[in-house]
């Protein structure tokens, strides 16, 4: 097999396809007229997707039913508690951010305590879950935006070397992911339980211990998204998570990692959340209703997986 061939093999080439392909018929409008400020707008908000969906790509991991529905609440929550606790002071920036991961802990402990204890599938536990957290963000909230201390602020809304710092902080959260999955024994103990808890179970592998683990750890990366999200938007909004619900899934989906659980892609993370949100540019750009723009967003996205899914059939 040639390099070439091997290459689009991998199932994370087809979402960096797709996102260059819409990249270049957006800027093609445009005559590249706004190349760099498309380019860095993509990084901005993708890496947002990015940091929800490595954490949901984690989950999604552990095999068939897994999911956390209880992501944008833990973002608005995470996101409105640091925001009143900094209070707009730039010398309690590490305080409110040690208190968002720890809203996450807590969060990723209340997940797991109710799908064990009370033995609940997944998707109703978080979704459970996440009414609590979002009616806790609700009377934490009470109607008020609190702006980010000026120094945090600054940060996420500005470049380092032309790259926006989120997409940094964004890439180095994809590298502690990948060499979490790939050297470490957590990283083959997730994908053995997706690939068969039971046989999991009979290997010795500690299968509550890692589901445990790999909740808290969606839940603290949720957190961290609401922390850089509110921070970024210049205050915390009670629907600021809600369009993460569906991209955090979406993401992991295109960007090649298997539904059924056992395989992990975190490069293709980075391709579809680039590719979700230049499909929508695009369409913007050239100048569809609202309408027809979620129709096409929605045809694209089914033939990207459909191309995805038959390559990597045929390549077997």
């Amino acid at each position: 097999m040639t390099p070439l061939l091997s290459l689009f093999g991998k199932p994370w080439i087809w979402s960096w396809l797709a996102a260059f392909m819409v990249w270049f018929l957006t800027i093609m409008v445009t005559l590249g007229a706004s190349t760099l400020g498309l380019s860095q707008a993509a990084l901005t908000f993708a890496a947002f997707s990015v940091i929800v969906g490595i954490g949901q790509m984690f989950v999604i991991t552990l095999g068939p039913g897994n999911i956390d529905l209880s992501v944008p609440a833990t973002m608005t929550l995470a996101g409105t508690v640091a925001l009143k606790l900094m209070n707009v002071e730039n010398g309690l920036i590490l305080p409110g951010l040690l208190v968002a991961i720890l809203i996450g802990l807590v969060v990723g402990l209340g997940n797991y305590a109710l799908i064990k204890a009370l033995r609940i599938p997944p998707i109703i536990a978080t979704l459970s879950m996440s009414f609590i957290v979002q009616s806790a963000a609700i009377w934490t909230n009470r109607g008020l935006r609190i702006k980010p201390p000026s120094m945090l602020a600054e940060f996420t809304t500005t470049n380092t070397l032309g790259v926006p710092n989120v997409a940094i902080v964004a890439l180095l959260i994809s590298l502690l992911a990948w060499f979490l999955l790939e050297k470490t024994i957590y990283g083959r103990w997730i994908s053995a339980i997706g690939q068969s808890m039971p046989a999991s179970r009979m290997a010795g592998i500690p299968v509550d211990g890692t589901r445990f683990v790999t909740y808290l750890f969606c839940a603290v990366l949720a957190s961290l998204a609401g922390y850089l999200l509110a921070c970024f938007s210049g205050g915390a909004a009670l629907n600021m998570g809600s369009e993460y619900l569906l991209t955090s899934i979406a993401v992991v989906v295109i960007g090649g990692t298997a539904v059924a659980g056992g395989d992990s892609n975190v490069p293709g993370i980075w391709g579809a959340s680039l590719f979700m949100f230049l499909v929508v540019s695009m369409l913007n750009t050239y100048g569809l209703g609202a309408g027809i723009r979620l129709i096409m967003t929605g045809l694209i996205i089914i033939s990207v997986i459909m191309l995805a899914g038959g390559r990597r059939a045929g390549m077997r």
